[in-house]
């Protein structure tokens, strides 16, 4: 292999990436939307057209990190930052309480119903959260977090971004370690 060479193959090809580009010029809540959308759908995009053995694979001890861990850590994310704090339902989380705090990563197992129920309840919050936002009256309504105090939406966005991005970095080293594919 050259330098020139590529690795392995890209997820895909610019003409052909199916996720949907942040806009250059949109205003605040159509930019952080998009870019968060962008980030979700490179999830999705990393996990697709694996088996439930593959999603389950873990990385390397002592780590219990696993693209289906992923999946199930954003769920949690997701409700805890859109569900529970800034519309203030109170429900449990999914996957991972104070009982089992790894609960999201321990109980990622090589389950087709777990895999589906991680997928169902992974798209059911981003639903709910992307409803939100849509619906929400300002990038500046607030909820009262226990340690940080009143937190916006606007910071839940830009750190939702960041949670993103950071566990897809994750998830470009899971995927390759499967299948050699990388990309964005």
């Amino acid at each position: 292999m050259t330098a020139s060479e590529p690795r392995a193959d890209m997820f895909a090809e610019r003409d052909l990436d199916p996720r949907i580009r942040p806009p250059a010029r949109g205003d605040e809540l159509a930019t952080l939307s998009a870019f968060l959308r962008w980030q979700r759908e490179t999830l999705d995009l990393k996990c697709a057209d694996l088996s439930p053995e593959q999603l389950a694979r873990r990385a390397v001890e002592p780590s219990t990190m696993s693209l289906l861990g992923l999946v199930r850590h954003m769920a949690d994310v997701e409700q805890g930052w859109f569900r529970r704090g800034m519309a203030g339902e109170k429900v449990k989380p999914r996957f991972s309480d104070a009982q089992e705090p790894d609960g999201d990563f321990d109980g990622a197992v090589a389950d087709p119903d777990v895999v589906i129920e991680a997928w169902a309840a992974w798209r059911e919050e981003v639903d709910f959260a992307e409803r939100f936002v849509a619906d929400a009256a300002s990038l500046d309504i607030t909820f009262e977090h226990k340690r940080h105090g009143p937190i916006s939406l606007r910071w839940v966005l830009m750190h939702m971004i960041e949670e993103y991005a950071r566990h897809n970095g994750h998830a470009d080293l899971l995927r390759e370690r499967i299948d050699g594919r990388l990309g964005e």
